[in-house]
Parts: structure tokens; sequence; C-alpha cells
């Protein structure tokens, strides 16, 4: 009888454990089937990922060095398997298990800019987000997707991003387009920045001084439409960048 009641009880508490117990979050991998974070470098199949050997070469450099650049063609993937495939893995934190590039352990702060306000929000904001009528279709989860602020200005133009990221806590995500002036580029620290387009020179030197204090990095994508420029030179003739 005494043996009975134990057990009843000791059932009782592990039920009461248990209803206290909050849920783990849900995995953004088993949720977001139309996510393109999750689709981009499988393992197996026809976009696998040894079929990108020179876009892995250039995400696994992001260890060792603070500048980087992907120059080429266009439709050759720059923009979101390089550019905002990275950006999107350090601001949810949901890197893939084949990564060997930089690591942060938990929330961070970046930027994204293109040329103008307009092609930031058509080019950069769609791939990241997705449309505006279809949030969580582009490289970040939904359930990442934690609020957004508006830009004044601009229809459907997104000026900050909080994302969830998988560590705790809420990254930040800044959009700018050069079209801003160097000014809009001043103040802020930052992990990480992506520049999308080939930037002018003076808002690339103050991007990389955004990095300094947080040790990140700055990348580049871009087709070299202005040809051997003062920005491209600077790659190519400096051993501590690293150009694709």
């Amino acid at each position: 009888m005494e043996g009975r009641r134990a057990a009843k009880a000791a059932r009782e508490a592990e039920e009461k454990r248990a209803a206290l117990t909050p849920a783990p979050p849900p995995d953004p991998r088993e949720s977001n089937a139309d996510c393109r974070l999750f689709q981009l470098y499988p393992d197996e199949g026809p976009l696998r990922r040894e079929l990108y050997p020179r876009h892995v070469a250039f995400l696994n450099g992001g260890g060792p060095h603070r500048q980087r650049m992907f120059m080429a063609a266009n439709r050759v993937g720059k923009t979101e398997g390089v550019g905002g495939y990275e950006t999107t893995l350090h601001l949810t934190g949901l890197y893939p298990h084949w990564w060997r590039g930089r690591r942060f352990d938990g929330p961070i702060s970046a930027m994204a800019a293109g040329d103008t306000a307009k092609t930031v929000r058509d080019i950069i904001q769609k791939k990241l987000l997705g449309p505006p009528d279809r949030p969580g279709t582009g490289l970040i989860p939904l359930e990442a997707i934690v609020r957004v602020t508006r830009k004044a200005g601009v229809a459907d133009a997104i000026d900050t991003v909080r994302v969830r990221h998988a560590a705790g806590g809420e990254s930040t995500l800044v959009l700018r387009s050069y079209d801003q002036g160097r000014e809009a580029f001043q103040g802020d620290e930052h992990h990480v920045i992506w520049l999308d387009e080939e930037p002018p020179m003076a808002i690339y030197t103050e991007c990389v001084m955004r990095t300094m204090t947080t040790n990140g990095y700055v990348m580049l994508t871009f087709t070299p439409l202005n040809g051997y420029s003062e920005v491209v030179r600077q790659f190519v003739d400096d051993p501590e960048t690293v150009w694709v």
C-alpha cells in the first residue's frame, strides 16, 4: 500500500515538473520549408555544396580576414548565396554543420547597404526578408524576425530589423544606401557590414572604421562595373585582405 502511494506521488511530482518546464523553441529548419537559408549549399542534390567551390572558399575566409571582396559576373549568386547568406547566419546563429568561417557566439549588430534606398528595398531587403506580402520566404526565417522598423519616404522599405538569435537575445540589422552619403554610415559600431555593389571609397573606409572596436569585418559583393577602381585596388594590392 505504501509502495503504491509513493509511486503515485512520484508520478504526480514528475507530471508537475513537466508541466512547469517550458517547451523548447521550434527548430526553424523544420518549420520553414520556404525559407531560402535552409535550401542553399546542401550536402547532396543539384545545388550541392561541392559545385560552388569559390562561394564556399569566400564564406570560409571570414575567420582570419576582416576585409573580403567577392567580385564576379551577374547572376552567379553574389547577393543571396554569399553576402545575404553569411549575414543571415551571423544574425541568427544558425550555422550549418559544414561552416568553417567566422562564428559569433551571441547576437550581433550588422549593416547591409547598396546603391539607393529603392535598390536596397528591391534586392537586399527582398533577399533577406522576402517580399512584403510573404515575410520569411527570404533568407531570415519567419520565426527569427522579431520586429521591423519602416523607413520613411520609401514605400515598403525597412530601416531596422530585430532578429532572434539561436543563443538567445536579438541581433540588429540596419539597412543603408550609398546615396545617403557617408554621414549615414557614421557613429554606430557593427560586427558585420555587408556592401552589395561597389561603394564609394569614402563609404568603404568609414565602414572599416565602424568594425574596428568590435573586431568585426566588412565584406563586399559586386560586379566590377567601374573597372580597376580605388576600391578594387585596395583588395588586389593589400595582402591583409582576401578577394575571390
